[in-house]
């Protein structure tokens, strides 16, 4: 199968289990806040949040191991994919234990006056964020085990995992409705036993399906490839950890100046930003191994083409969802939530915003890595990604507004894409005139086109459904003509022709095999 095909079936799965997934996980919030509670929901985004960045670390982690193996699968080589899943074993479960002391020590320092939380709650906040370290401990010592499946593109098994781990989080949330037991807590753990039980079936997958998942480290001991990978690794978690500590960090620093109401907000508008964002990332997800696999072969052209068509298609993926939800946002909050917390509108409009700014250079970051040269990369964007947190501080002790926070967010995500664009030059030798004109110019002036002609019936009719559904109409209209006619240059044109195409033939065959047609 092309590469091509084969990036955009794996894209289409994801797709439809992220079509799922999205709706049960939006309903699963509805019933969770009004189960909870503004103030239980504020504790547990800010205390639990930790869950919810499970899935941003076991990406983000996932994403170094994957490029040995995705590396060592461009050359073809089964015995360094063995060393590189024996290594990435132990290298995660000694990152798993000096996570553990950490995390431990700064929960003590935490509740010890840092966070502002009702004193009868803090019991309960303490047993979530115990259950909240266990369930990241269990995530990343299944870091080889993502990385392999990621490597292996089964893209199936990931969507079949993510709509079984989606309903039954579902189910945990209808269970508040009957539990008489605190139900801060009773939702945590057993959020907790969903998300440990899901790794534990990759594991148990990928011994049984891949026979480089190995376990003989003195068999597949290799000094020089641990100390290759652990160097890499370690850039990579700076990366990472400086992204959870401002992530984290933002409910921190909105606790202690505006309590837990305000996290509620800061909870929902994540959400929302997250399930919008995931269009694009999914995308990026298929995408990730073949940008490892063409460097790893010695195709850096096929490596940067991919890059830049993938920085176009993430923006633009990204702006067709986000454009009505922007628009229309107010309306939307209203009929979704019976409870929306002050801010909440405002949050998630800003991190939308940044979203898309992100979009236009995430993939570029992925060739960097598959590159290998990432470290003063990574000092320089771990630098930056913890900048807002002490500029935010400032604006609050003037008295600034809590969205004062993600304003500072938007203006970091300008200054860091533009080092993502220098490094990538310096790195991967990237042509940025090219890149400016054929990627960021295009893609600018399909948003501008597309929010424009969609604001249209704001000022026409009054917020309603019928309005609702009108501005989606638009903007999607709007969307398709400028993406076509502005976004894509003929070239583009045409590759996605062929590639439509070959992908239904693909497809057709598929269907042949699976039903005996």
């Amino acid at each position: 199968m092309k590469a091509s095909n084969r990036v955009i079936i794996n894209t289409g799965i994801l797709y439809a289990r992220m079509g799922i997934t999205i709706f049960v996980s939006l309903y699963t919030t509805r019933i969770v806040l009004n189960a909870l509670g503004i103030e239980d929901f504020g504790i547990f985004n800010l205390i639990g949040g930790a869950i919810a960045m499970l899935t941003f670390l076991n990406a983000s982690m996932a994403s170094a191991s994957q490029r040995f193996m995705s590396y060592a699968q461009g050359q073809q080589d089964k015995d360094r994919q063995r060393r590189i899943f024996n290594a990435s074993i132990i290298m995660h479960a000694i990152i798993a234990i000096t996570l553990l002391l950490v995390l431990e020590g700064i929960g003590i320092l935490l509740f010890k006056g840092v966070i502002k939380i009702a004193p009868e709650r803090m019991q309960a906040a303490w047993i979530v964020y115990q259950l909240s370290i266990i369930s990241t401990i269990f995530i990343i010592l299944s870091v080889p085990y993502e990385a392999v499946i990621n490597a292996r593109e089964n893209m199936l098994l990931i969507a079949i995992l993510g709509i079984a781990e989606s309903f039954l989080k579902l189910g945990v949330a209808h269970y508040l409705l009957y539990t008489e037991n605190d139900k801060l807590i009773v939702y945590v753990l057993f959020t907790a036993i969903v998300t440990i039980s899901m790794v534990g079936l990759k594991v148990a997958y990928c011994h049984q399906k891949y026979n480089e998942c190995i376990w003989a480290p003195k068999k597949y001991a290799d000094r020089r490839l641990f100390k290759e990978m652990a160097t890499f690794a370690s850039w990579s978690f700076m990366g990472t950890s400086s992204s959870m500590v401002s992530n984290y960090g933002q409910g921190i620093v909105l606790n202690t100046f505006f309590g837990t109401k305000v996290n509620a907000a800061q909870g929902i508008a994540s959400q929302i930003s997250g399930q919008l964002g995931a269009f694009a990332s999914t995308m990026l997800r298929a995408l990730n191994p073949l940008i490892a696999k063409s460097e790893g072969a010695g195709d850096r052209q096929l490596m940067l083409r991919a890059s830049m068509i993938g920085s176009k298609m993430g923006f633009l993926l990204i702006l067709i969802t986000t454009a009505p939800v922007l628009l229309e946002m107010p309306y939307i909050f209203d009929v979704w939530l019976k409870i929306v917390p002050e801010y909440t509108v405002i949050f998630c409009q800003l991190l939308l915003v940044r979203n898309l700014i992100e979009q236009l250079f995430i993939p570029l970051a992925s060739s960097i890595a598959a590159v290998g040269k990432i470290r003063n990369y990574q000092i320089s964007t771990s630098i930056l990604t913890l900048l807002p947190l002490p500029a935010a501080f400032i604006l609050f002790k003037l008295s600034f507004e809590p969205y004062a926070l993600y304003a500072t967010f938007v203006i970091y995500s300008i200054i860091t894409s533009i080092v993502i664009l220098y490094y990538a030059y310096i790195v991967c030798n990237i042509p940025v005139k090219f890149y400016l004109k054929n990627v960021i110019v295009r893609c600018l002036a399909a948003l501008t086109i597309t929010l424009s002609i969609g604001s249209i019936p704001l000022f026409l009719m009054p917020a309603d459904f019928s309005r609702l559904i009108i501005v989606t109409i638009t903007t999607t209209i709007a969307f398709f003509f400028s993406a076509w006619h502005i976004g894509f240059d003929q070239i583009e044109k045409k590759a996605l022709s062929v590639v439509a195409k070959d992908v239904s033939k693909t497809l057709l065959v598929l269907r042949k095999k699976i039903f005996n047609i």
